[in-house]
């Protein structure tokens, strides 16, 4: 009998990004964790909406393409499909004007949505897509029927707010903080920052929550599992641009720690080499095969630092 393959469901936004200069690229934090783990051979549905329009019709034909499967991702007569205008700045950090009233907002729960969770080994999901009421109970209602999900906490001012995320956290198994988003969460909270492993021991405390991983940028990432603390180096590459960098290091993460029988060790050099890996290439979401990406890790070993 075939092996099962592990199951992801990604909830949120899917959008068209649109850079100075050049083409459209597919995009939105959730989506690009779907490709990600889609690229690393698990199977991926993406709950979300778009526009009946031409960009709706032009990113489910990417998806189709890519082979994801667009099943789950509603078609709104209403709302557009999304789009972005990006800028990237001199650090090659990108910058986005986001649309608001767009088919994503509108995610609505279906039978069909909640069914197919309970095949899922994970659910993950963004701040983003709770920005309207309408996606924001959808993804509630969600929550209860997954048994494991994973919040990429993505603070975007002005779309967020500080009561939405603490009811998320006490629904969160996995958690994901840039170190900036960490500190911003312990000063929401009112707590002093003093150090990493202070930080995270209370964040864990406040919401019975078992992981999170910090990224750091170039000064690595940690991942937390109750008290045990994990430190592992970026590997340096040239970087092309940073854009969906820390959703490619997610879907690393996820890709090895929802085999059960992956080492932590295993899952952590699986998330940063799919990080930097993605980093040292333009775009998102760049063509890629699972052959490509197995090269470039086994061209840079990695080993803890902790």
């Amino acid at each position: 009998m075939e092996d099962q393959k592990n199951k992801a469901v990604c909830f949120g936004e899917v959008l068209w990004d649109i850079f100075p200069g050049e083409q459209k690229r597919v995009g939105g934090a959730p989506f690009n964790v779907a490709y990600h783990l889609s690229r690393m051979g698990l199977d991926v549905n993406m709950i979300s909406s778009v526009g009946d329009d031409q960009l709706g019709r032009d990113l489910l034909h990417k998806m189709k393409r890519w082979n994801i499967p667009s099943d789950h991702v509603q078609i709104n007569t209403q709302y557009p499909t999304s789009t972005v205008i990006a800028t990237v700045d001199e650090n090659n950090e990108a910058h986005y004007d986001i649309v608001e009233g767009v088919a994503w907002d509108f995610i609505e729960a279906t039978k069909e949505n909640r069914e197919i969770l309970h095949s899922a080994d994970a659910l993950v999901f963004g701040t983003l897509a709770t920005r309207n009421e309408k996606s924001r109970n959808t993804l509630f209602q969600l929550l209860e029927e997954s048994h494991y999900n994973v919040f990429d906490i993505n603070l975007r001012e002005p779309y967020y707010e500080v009561g939405m995320i603490k009811d998320l956290l006490h629904k969160t198994h996995l958690a994901k903080f840039n170190k900036a988003e960490m500190r911003m969460m312990l000063d929401f909270l009112g707590k002093e920052y003093t150090t990493e492993e202070d930080g995270i021991k209370y964040l864990q405390d406040q919401f019975d929550l078992e992981e999170i991983i910090i990224s750091k940028g170039s000064k690595g990432a940690l991942y937390a599992d109750r008290d045990h603390f994990y430190l592992y180096p970026t590997i340096p590459v040239t970087i092309k641009d940073t854009v969906g960098s820390g959703d490619s290091f997610l879907a690393g993460f996820l890709s090895k720690k929802l085999e059960k029988e992956s080492s932590v060790h295993e899952t952590m050099v699986q998330a940063v080499s799919l990080g930097a890996f993605i980093t040292s290439q333009e775009g998102a979401c760049p063509e890629y095969s699972l052959e490509d990406f197995i090269r470039f890790k086994n061209q840079h070993p990695v080993h803890a630092l902790s």
